[in-house]
Parts: C-alpha cells; structure tokens; sequence
C-alpha cells in the first residue's frame, strides 16, 4: 500500500484556520477529499493520513467524520489540549476511535522555544503511549533542543518530526538543524517525515538540487526504516503542483530497490499509524 502520511482537509474559514495569510491565497478555499482522491489517483498512491490544521477538538471530529466516509484516508491525527487538567479524560475518551492515530500540536506556532518542556505539556505527552497514540512534532529548527529532550524523556513513546523540521532551505542553512537532527535520530523511537520541503524553499523558483543536502542528511540519519514520504497537500500547492512535490523524492530515491521504496512510500507510514 503506498500511503500519503501528510495532508489537510478543511473547509475554509479564516478565523479557523488564520495561520493562512495573505501570500497564501491559493488556500482559501476549501479542500476536500475528492479534491485529494484525484492527485493520489494519478500518483500512484492508494491512501493518506490527515492532520489537523486547526487546534480544536472539532478539527479532531471533523477530520475523523471525513475518514469514516473515505476508506482512503487511513489514518488521522487530530489535536487534543495536552496541557488541559483533563487531558487523561479526553485520551480516554479517544482511545480506540477507528482511524484515530494520534496527535499534534502547532508548536512552531509558539513563542517560547521551549514550549513543550513545559510541565504541563510534558504530562500530556506522558500520557499518550498509554491510551495508544502517536505524536507528530511540528517545529522550527530553535525548537529542535526542546523537541530532543522531548524524546529522550519518553523513549517509548512513537514520535515523528514533521516536514524534516522545517530547515531553511530557502537560504541554504544546514546547521545547527542537521547536527541536532543527527542527534534526535539516535533516538530510535522517532521518525521522520520527508514533507513540507517546498514551502521552505524559494516557492518561485526552487530546484530539485537544493533539497539534496538536507535529503542526504534526512536519510543519513534516520535510515530506510524510519522515513515516509508526504506531500502536506494542499498547503504545498504554494510552491508547486502534488507531482511535482512528490517528483522531488521519487527522483532522489530512485536508485533504491522496490522494497525500500515500499518502506518509504507506504510500509513505514502503515506501521507508525497502525494502518492496516
């Protein structure tokens, strides 16, 4: 099965989703799963995992109604209030919805750099293995200290970082993100998305080449066993079309054999959601 383990779904409000600014124009406006089934459809692919592009528990529910009713959406990660006093309540609640993997806050959104070192954020994340959820890290590269000591305090804990943690590929810049994403690596319960790459780099006027440094590092680190391609459709249309994102990997992978293009493109995604 060849799985899209990163992509939204909303119907557009801008008070609901008012991360989408004026630059983003090509995203107001709704994005449904028909929309998507016609980009898997002439990609190859035969499912996707939806993320949650709005911090609300409705978000969650909305997400979840979408994949009842499209057996392609093979998993969802929703968003749940971990620094909430009931966060086991609401776990509890979710444990063992269909199709509910997991969780994801928007911590790039946060002003403090150490945001999820944050006590009453570190007690959801606790929590999490023992309801059966999965957490997705969305972060800057500042934030990748607090993301490493995140993992290393719950090693049983599945993470994986978001987008390769949003280096900036726009500038060129590798480090200090490629030394600490060395370092969360070795830590073998986090994997890593190879997502989001397009809308770091110039949307107008990016090339395949400039992705390399940060692929070679990206696979360096984690190895065929713990990345998963992801389109982060629709929010790549901003710098380019679903095949030409997904032409970026396709390309730096083609030389792998069959079955470790399998594990990048569906295996590794079906086996950290639970998809079947």
């Amino acid at each position: 099965m060849k799985i899209d383990s990163h992509q939204h779904f909303w119907n557009y409000d801008p008070q609901n989703y008012g991360w989408i600014n004026n630059e983003m124009s090509v995203l107001k406006r709704d994005f449904l799963p028909t929309d998507l089934l016609k980009e898997l459809n002439q990609n190859g692919l035969d499912g996707s995992v939806a993320v949650q592009a709005s911090q609300t528990e409705f978000e969650t529910e909305y997400l979840l109604d979408l994949a009842r009713k499209n057996e392609f959406v093979k998993a969802v990660v929703g968003w749940v209030d971990l620094r909430s006093n009931n966060i086991e309540e609401r776990l509890e609640h979710y444990q063992g919805t269909p199709k509910l993997a997991g969780f994801r806050h928007v911590v790039q959104d946060e002003p403090d750099e150490n945001f999820m070192l944050r006590e009453d954020f570190q007690n959801g994340i606790s929590l999490l293995e023992k309801y059966g959820f999965t957490y997705d890290i969305l972060i800057f590269p500042n934030q990748l200290d607090a993301a490493l000591q995140t993992v290393k305090n719950f090693p049983n804990q599945k993470f994986v970082i978001d987008h390769i943690a949003k280096p900036r590929i726009k500038d060129g810049i590798i480090e200090p993100w490629g030394h600490l994403m060395g370092q969360i690596a070795a830590c073998d319960n986090v994997s890593c998305k190879i997502s989001g790459m397009v809308t770091e780099a110039d949307w107008k006027n990016w090339g395949k080449a400039d992705f390399t440094p940060y692929l070679d590092l990206v696979f360096g680190a984690f190895g065929v066993g713990r990345i998963m391609y992801g389109s982060d459709w629709p929010v790549c249309r901003l710098a380019g079309k679903y095949e030409e994102v997904k032409g970026v990997v396709d390309d730096y992978f083609q030389e792998f054999s069959d079955s470790e293009k399998s594990k990048i493109f569906g295996e590794n995604a079906a086996a950290f959601y639970g998809i079947a």
